[in-house]
């Protein structure tokens, strides 16, 4: 064990917070009598045998550190290999979502803190200061500075070799790149004009902004770099067209599909795809300890096993998968339960951190005009809506652990109102036939079916990618309730491709697909999947498409509602203040309440999530979702470990 600068109090946790120069320098000379670090039994022989530091010299001077204690979590011991199941090789990505290693990222509280970063100031919302921790290293060792940074954003970024399109939008305001001051070998700072409220949301998301990038590693495959003959070779080699293409394909650090490639994640992938388990072994120079002096993570191997993803129930059952939550689903829960004794596992439940568990989305682009004034009238938007029955769908689909919901914000947002889940959503057959009959639909079939006013049947086909039979069994239900109604509901399924591009190009009438991501937001988070902002929204691809494409392709909304909604995410891009921000989330909100561009069905679905009964620190009851919570990423895997 090795004496080190060390000091849990002036350890920063707190990261929106200028960290004053004197303060730094106070903290630095009060770790001179420091605790001790804890050197890992795994890394120990690569320690005696010369091929590592000690872990002194490893971690960063200031690490991270994890404060259990505040969750009622414990300090764990090393060792062990947790096993994952994932139903296709490129899920092997997930382990960058899991890991949540960020500049910035989100705390269980859902706040913005500093974690690779010791700390970032912003100003007026235009200005982001980011300072690294002195000493931080990557995976392999080489100093993790603002080279990385200077790296990324003039040999990657701005290279219009590798970057034909430009910045990522994250990076724009306004079509306003940012200027980059490189200030010192810890210090980067980013600026713009106008306010830039997606940056630092970026750099927390599950697939983040990536800023950096080891310039040490990937410099072999540049053109400006590398030696011309080498840089022939290596591109012959790996089968691409060019240089771009193969500095593309070993700078995949989302896809974690270059075992090569340096990383700053907890694991880094030790086997190159594609392959039927991949091992993750921990990073040596991960920057994040706890309060004992352990450096994270506890657990020193990730093993996957790549399986059928019908199959990842069954063998998670069979006691195959140490923590699993991806592929299970509500229906799986009685089957794991009957596994837990038997193989030493007990099933947990979440909550499904999306607006709706599925939702449908009647296409306001539809290439059909009487069915595109026909989805365009709100009161036959708020009769669908009406006409299904909830409870019947959280009774028989969802064992009555469901809540009945429009597709909003969940109740643990602090944006959250009743009525925002409530409005329209409950079964109401007489008020949805006086709804329908005012818009000039009374007339029927020898069938009983409504006659639009071309006189046409009534008849929705609704699309579905057709990935479940939850979806089947849901679109049953509400086939009956509407066909009491006078409306018939064919589905159409296909594979998931084709599905959005029936969609985006206006062939679909309506579609299923899951609810916002979103269920979680904070005043500070963007409402984009609240306005027509992109051509993935189903219920206006090609309004988005427009907003996505600054204009070039699509179609501008010319529905009032829509145009409103369009107008207050201007506005709250604009904000400066937090009321200003929750007051335009809150008429967002109020506008979709009232609107129904979405019908939600109901939300909150349980998730079953299967942990070993040795695994320790993974949380009773969480929000499992992409957004904002990165699954298992802001319970921090890194503090997991077997007892």
């Amino acid at each position: 064990m090795m004496t080190v600068k060390f000091m849990r109090l002036c350890a920063p946790t707190v990261a929106a917070v200028f960290v004053a120069p004197a303060v730094v320098a106070l903290c630095i000379a009060a770790n001179a009598n420091a605790q001790t670090y804890i050197e890992p039994p795994y890394l120990a022989a690569r320690v005696a045998a010369g091929d590592l530091p000690a872990v002194a010299q490893r971690v960063p001077r200031q690490p991270a550190t994890a404060n259990f204690d505040a969750h009622g979590l414990r300090s764990g011991q090393y060792g062990g290999t947790m096993r994952m199941l994932m139903g296709k090789t490129k899920d092997i990505r997930m382990m960058m979502v899991y890991g949540y290693a960020r500049l910035i990222g989100y705390d269980r509280e859902l706040n913005l803190v500093a974690d690779l970063l010791e700390s970032y100031e912003v100003t007026a919302q235009r200005v982001f200061t980011l300072r690294l921790r002195k000493g931080h290293r990557w995976s392999d060792g080489e100093p993790f500075t603002t080279q990385a940074f200077r790296y990324y954003w003039e040999d990657i970024v701005t290279n219009e070799e590798l970057y034909p399109f430009g910045l990522p939008k994250q990076l724009l305001v306004d079509g306003e790149a940012p200027s980059v001051e490189f200030i010192d070998a810890v210090t980067v700072r980013y600026s713009w004009s106008k306010a830039n409220p997606y940056f630092l949301t970026a750099l927390a998301a599950p697939r983040p902004l990536f800023l950096y990038a080891p310039g040490h590693y990937l410099k072999q495959f540049h053109a400006d770099y590398a030696a011309p003959a080498d840089l022939e070779a290596k591109i012959k080699q790996a089968g691409v067209r060019n240089w771009a293409g193969l500095h593309h394909r070993k700078n995949h650090p989302y896809k974690n599909d270059n075992p090569e490639l340096p990383v700053l994640q907890p694991w880094v992938n030790t086997t190159r795809p594609p392959a039927e388990r991949f091992i993750f072994t921990r990073n040596p120079y991960y920057h994040r300890v706890d309060g004992n002096g352990r450096q994270l993570p506890y657990i020193d191997q990730v093993s996957i096993h790549i399986a059928s993803s019908s199959l990842v129930a069954a063998k998670t059952a069979a006691g195959e998968s140490d923590l699993q939550g991806r592929y299970l689903r509500l229906d799986d829960y009685t089957f794991l339960k009957a596994g837990e004794s038997r193989n030493d596992f007990s099933v947990r439940l979440w909550q499904h951190g999306s607006g709706s568990q599925l939702a449908l989305y009647p296409n306001l682009n539809s290439n059909d005009p009487a069915w595109r004034r026909l989805t365009r009238a709100r009161d036959f938007r708020r009769a669908l809506s009406l006409g299904i029955n909830r409870f019947e769908i959280n009774q028989v689909i969802y064992y009555g652990l469901a809540t009945e919901s429009n597709n909003t914000v969940l109740a643990g947002s602090p944006l959250f109102a009743p009525a925002y889940q409530t409005a329209w959503s409950r079964f109401d057959p007489a008020e949805a036939n006086r709804l329908l009959d005012n818009l000039g639909l009374e007339q029927r079939d020898h069938r009983g079916l409504r006659l639009m006013p071309d006189g046409a049947p009534l008849e929705i086909i609704l699309h579905t990618a057709g990935e479940s039979t939850e979806e089947t069994d849901i679109l049953e239900l509400i086939g009956e309730s509407w066909r009491a109604l006078g409306i018939k509901l064919h589905t159409k399924p296909s594979q998931r491709e084709v599905f959005r591009e029936r969609v985006f190009a206006g062939e679909a009438m309506m579609a299923m697909w899951g609810g916002v991501d979103n269920g979680l937001p904070t005043a500070d988070m963007s409402p984009e999947e609240f306005a027509p902002t992109g051509q993935t929204q189903l219920q206006w691809p090609k309004w988005g498409q427009h907003f996505e494409s600054s204009g070039q392709v699509g179609e501008p909304p010319d529905l009032p509602a829509a145009v409103e909604l369009l107008d207050l995410y201007h506005q709250w891009n604009r904000a400066s203040e937090p009321q200003q921000k929750r007051a335009v989330w809150r008429d967002m909100l109020g506008i979709h309440s009232r609107e129904v561009f979405s019908i939600g069905l109901v939300c909150g679905v349980p998730q079953p999530v299967v942990v070993s009964n040795r695994l320790r620190n993974v949380p009773q009851t969480g929000i499992y979702g992409w957004l904002p919570t990165a699954y298992f990423g802001v319970y921090r895997p890194d503090g997991f470990w077997f007892e």
